[in-house]
C-alpha cells in the first residue's frame, strides 16, 4: 500500500491490547485496513504497573496490525480514560 493516508488507533485494556488501522474510503466511511490483538501484560485493573511489559504487549499488536494491513506505521493514537491523568504528549519508537 503506497502513499495513502491512514490511521492507527491503539486501545490499552486490562485484558488486551489492539492496534487498528484505517482510513477514509471515497463515500466517507471508515475502512479497516488491518488489525493487531496482544494479552495485555503489565497492565492490571486499568493501571501500568509494569510498563516493559506493557510496551512489548504493544508492539506486538502494532506488528500484527502492521502485517495484516501491509502498511509502515509510525505513529499510533490511543486514548486513555480516568481521572487520574493530565494531558501529555509522549513518543514510543516501535
Amino acid at each position: 500500500m503506497q502513499h495513502q493516508e491512514y490511521s492507527v488507533g491503539l486501545d490499552i485494556g486490562t485484558t488486551k491490547i489492539v492496534a487498528i488501522v484505517g482510513r477514509r474510503n471515497s463515500h466517507g466511511k471508515i475502512e479497516v485496513l488491518g488489525v493487531g490483538k496482544a494479552k495485555s501484560l503489565g497492565v492490571h485493573k486499568g493501571i501500568v504497573n509494569n510498563i516493559s511489559q506493557t510496551i512489548a504487549s504493544i508492539r506486538t499488536a502494532v506488528s500484527e496490525a502492521k502485517k495484516s494491513a501491509g502498511v509502515s506505521i509510525t505513529k499510533v493514537t490511543v486514548g486513555i480514560a480516568g481521572s487520574t491523568f493530565a494531558r501529555c504528549n509522549i513518543r514510543i519508537t516501535l
